[in-house]
C-alpha cells in the first residue's frame, strides 16, 4: 500500500473518529428502534426465545459487546424516551458506531480500485463521513451500519481479488457478504451485484468449466455456510421459551424449554435445518405481513429528494418554567440527511444514468467504474418499487453511498480546476453538515432554530 494511501487512510480515520464519537452515548435514552434492537439483545443474555423478521448476525454482534461490557440484562427498552440504568448501554451502541467509523474508509479504498484519482476518492470518503442521516444512524443500536460495512467491504474484496486473481480475496469478499445477508436480507443486493460482475468476466473470458465450478462454490457455499452458522449461534443462545413462542409452530416450541410444548409426547422434535427453514419463512411472511401505516414511512420515490426524514428522539426542554417559547432550547434526532450531499448526489447518478446511454467521453474514460456504480445503485433501489411493505428512508442508504460515488466520479472526470471544486465541494458539504448536525447528535435548538433546519413540510 502507497504512502499517500495510508496517510489518507490514517487521515479519514482521525476525522470519522471525531465526528462519529462526538456526543457518543447521547441521549442516555432509547432512541427510536432501540426500542426493538435493544429488547432483542436483552433475549440473548436471558435465554428467552424472541422473533424478528432480520437475521440474528447485527443482534449478536451487539450482544457480544455487551456481554463483555456486562450490560444489565433486565434493562427496559419498552418505549421511546426511556432513560437507561446505567452506562451499560454504551457498549451496545459501541459497534454501530464503529462500523460507521470504518465505512468511509472502505468507501475511499472502493473508489481507489474503481480508478478513481487519489483526490475523488478522498472526497468521497469525506463524503461519506459529512452525511449525517449515515451518521446518525450508526450512533444508535441500530444494524444499518453493519450491512453498509460488510456490503461494500464485500464489494472491495471481490474487486482486488479481480484485479489480483488471487482466491483469498474472494474468500474475504464471499465472507463478508455473508455477513451482510446475516445482518438484513437487504445485503443480498452486495452478493447479486458481485454475482453479475462475475458472471460478466467469466462470460468474457471463458474459462475452464473448474474456473465456474469454484466461483459458484465461493460465492454460494460460503455466504450460506455463514448466514446458516448465525441461526445455528441465535438457536444456542435462546434455549427457552419467550415472547416469540407464538410465531412458531409446535414442533419448534417443543425444542425451548418450558415452552408448552416441551413435554407432548405427540410431537416429534425437530433438528436444526427444520427449525431454520421455519424461522426464515416465519421471518418473510412478516416481512410480508409490515403494511401497516407509520407516521414517518415512506415511499422509494420520495427517496433520492429526501422527502421524508423520520423523527426519531425528543428530549426534555432545557428551560421548563421559562414563558417565553421562544426561548425554550429542546434537544431533538431526525434522521435527515445531508441536503447538498443527498440532492447533489441525485444529480450525480441521474447524469451518469444519461452520459452513459449517450456514450459520452465520461463513460468511456472508466468503464467499469461506470457499470458498476450504475449496477450498484438499481440493484439497491429498483426492488424496493416491488415491495409492500412499509418502508423508510434508512431503506435508501445503500443505494445513496452509490449515488455519492456516481457524483464524485463525475466530478473526478472535471479537466480544469479540479482542486478548487473539491475544496470547494467539502467546505460547503462541512457547512450543511454542521447546519443540521444538532438533528443528528441530539443538542438542543429554539423552536426557531427547528423551523430553520425544516426545509420540507414532509420533514416534520
Amino acid at each position: 500500500m502507497k504512502k499517500m494511501t495510508i496517510l489518507t487512510l490514517v487521515i479519514l480515520l482521525g476525522i470519522s473518529l471525531f465526528v462519529h464519537f462526538l456526543y457518543f452515548g447521547h441521549p442516555m435514552e432509547t432512541v427510536f428502534d432501540e426500542v426493538h434492537f435493544g429488547g432483542f439483545v436483552s433475549g440473548y443474555f436471558t435465554g428467552k426465545y424472541f422473533f424478528d423478521i432480520h437475521p440474528p448476525l447485527g443482534k449478536l454482534l451487539i450482544s457480544g459487546m455487551g456481554y463483555l461490557g456486562e450490560v444489565n440484562p433486565v434493562q427496559n427498552f419498552e418505549t421511546i424516551g426511556r432513560e437507561y440504568l446505567d452506562s451499560g448501554y454504551l457498549w451496545l451502541r459501541l459497534l454501530p458506531t464503529l462500523a460507521g467509523v470504518f465505512l468511509p474508509l472502505i468507501i475511499y479504498l472502493l473508489a481507489r480500485r474503481l480508478r478513481f484519482s487519489q483526490l475523488g476518492a478522498t472526497l468521497a470518503g469525506l463524503f461519506v463521513i459529512f452525511e449525517n442521516s449515515i451518521l446518525t444512524q450508526s450512533r444508535f443500536i441500530l444494524l444499518d451500519s453493519f450491512l453498509l460495512l460488510f456490503g461494500f467491504a464485500g464489494l472491495l474484496f471481490y474487486l482486488i481479488g479481480r484485479d489480483r486473481g488471487k482466491i483469498g480475496w474472494f474468500i474475504l469478499s464471499a465472507l463478508s457478504l455473508g455477513l451482510a445477508i446475516s445482518v438484513k436480507w437487504t445485503g443480498g443486493s452486495f452478493l447479486l451485484l458481485v454475482g453479475l460482475i462475475e458472471l460478466f468476466y467469466l462470460l468474457k473470458t471463458r474459462p475452464h468449466f473448474g474456473r465456474w465450478l469454484r466461483q459458484i462454490i465461493l460465492f454460494g457455499a460460503i455466504p450460506f455456510i455463514v448466514y446458516s452458522g448465525t441461526f445455528a449461534i441465535h438457536f444456542a443462545l435462546l434455549p427457552n421459551s419467550g415472547p416469540g413462542d407464538a410465531f412458531m409452530g409446535p414442533a419448534f416450541q417443543k425444542t425451548l424449554k418450558g415452552s408448552l410444548y416441551e413435554r407432548d409426547q405427540t410431537i416429534d422434535p425437530i433438528n436444526f435445518w427444520h427449525k431454520f427453514t421455519e424461522l426464515n419463512i416465519q421471518m418473510f411472511q412478516a416481512n410480508q405481513n409490515l403494511t401497516a401505516e407509520h407516521p414517518y414511512s415512506s415511499t422509494w420515490e420520495t427517496w433520492p429528494f429526501m422527502g421524508r426524514t423520520i423523527f426519531y428522539w425528543l428530549g426534555s426542554p432545557d428551560v421548563p418554567d421559562s414563558q417565553n417559547l421562544e426561548k425554550v432550547r429542546q434537544p431533538r434526532i431526525y434522521l435527515v440527511g445531508n441536503p447538498i450531499i443527498y440532492w447533489a448526489s441525485t444529480l450525480g447518478i441521474i447524469l451518469l444514468l444519461g452520459l452513459s446511454f449517450l456514450r459520452s467521453k465520461i463513460y468511456f474514460k472508466n468503464p467499469r467504474a461506470t457499470w458498476i456504480i450504475i449496477s450498484g445503485f438499481l440493484i439497491n433501489f429498483i426492488p424496493f418499487l416491488f415491495i409492500g411493505r412499509v418502508m423508510f428512508l434508512y431503506h435508501y442508504m445503500s443505494a445513496l453511498i452509490f449515488t455519492i460515488l456516481a457524483l464524485v466520479y463525475i466530478l473526478d472526470c472535471l479537466e480544469k480546476n479540479r482542486k478548487v471544486v473539491f475544496a470547494s465541494c467539502i467546505i460547503v458539504a462541512i457547512a450543511f453538515f454542521s447546519f443540521f448536525a444538532p438533528l443528528s447528535y441530539g443538542t438542543p435548538l429554539s423552536s426557531e432554530q427547528f423551523r430553520q433546519r425544516i426545509w420540507l413540510p414532509s420533514w416534520e
